[in-house]
């Protein structure tokens, strides 16, 4: 089995297997740039209101970035990794423009935060790491056109299962069977689905062989069977 975080970190494409995306790891290590974050499990990172002046790179844990629905329910955008760049919209704000997502830490984190000014600076200085930048981009806009075709099934089989496809297969590759680190509470989130109907169809699709799951064990997608099932109901 082949393990995972989600989302799936910087995920090739056949067109650009040369590039990568951006990570802490190309940035300066003697602690010039950026200065170091430390969050408590669930604590905020940015509330909407909060002005987008900075890009944070996640040192270790995992961190969500979040928006609300019309009726308050959190919508889960991403899930940060470590090394991962996030905030990086600071970019598309204009002067004094607010976050208008919130950001917690999941678990216990710590994050380099870096002002978006220092940022840019480093950036005219180094074609390395703004190339890079450019290619995270498109990769966290090819994530979100993902999410959208996800959001635009209306059934909750289509969608949770479409969601799981998602974070389990990268484009371009099989899958076989594959281990997802997430809750039900975080597939409830990034599904726009409450949490009893994502259990409840979490346990129909364990009954049907399509995942494995419990308490102590990881979530275990077998997308070869969940892509079959899911193809056999849009031919209903």
């Amino acid at each position: 089995m082949m393990p995972r975080d989600i989302p799936p970190q910087f995920p090739s494409h056949d067109t650009c297997q040369a590039l990568a995306g951006l990570t802490l790891e190309q940035l300066p290590q003697d602690g010039s740039l950026g200065s170091i974050r430390r969050y408590r499990k669930g604590a905020r990172i940015w509330r909407p209101a909060d002005r987008a002046d900075g890009i944070f790179f996640l040192r270790h844990g995992r961190v969500a970035v979040m928006t609300s629905d019309r009726r308050g329910h959190d919508v889960m955008l991403q899930v940060i990794a470590a090394s991962e760049p996030f905030g990086e919209l600071c970019f598309c704000a204009q002067e004094r423009g607010l976050r208008h997502t919130t950001s917690r830490a999941i678990v216990a984190s710590e994050a380099l935060e870096i002002r978006y000014t220092d940022f840019v600076d480093y950036l005219q200085h180094n074609r390395t790491a703004l190339t890079r930048l450019v290619f995270t981009f498109c990769e966290r806009l090819s994530e979100t056109e993902r999410r959208i075709e996800v959001l635009a099934y209306r059934g909750a089989e289509d969608r949770l299962g479409r969601l799981l496809l998602q974070l389990a297969v990268t484009p371009g590759e099989e899958g076989g069977e594959v281990v997802l680190h997430a809750s039900h509470d975080e597939l409830a989130h990034m599904a726009a689905m409450s949490r009893p109907h994502v259990t409840v169809t979490m346990g129909k699709f364990r009954r049907l062989g399509l995942v494995q799951y419990g308490r102590s064990q990881a979530l275990v997608v077998n997308v070869p069977a969940l892509k079959a099932y899911l193809d056999s109901i849009e031919q209903r």
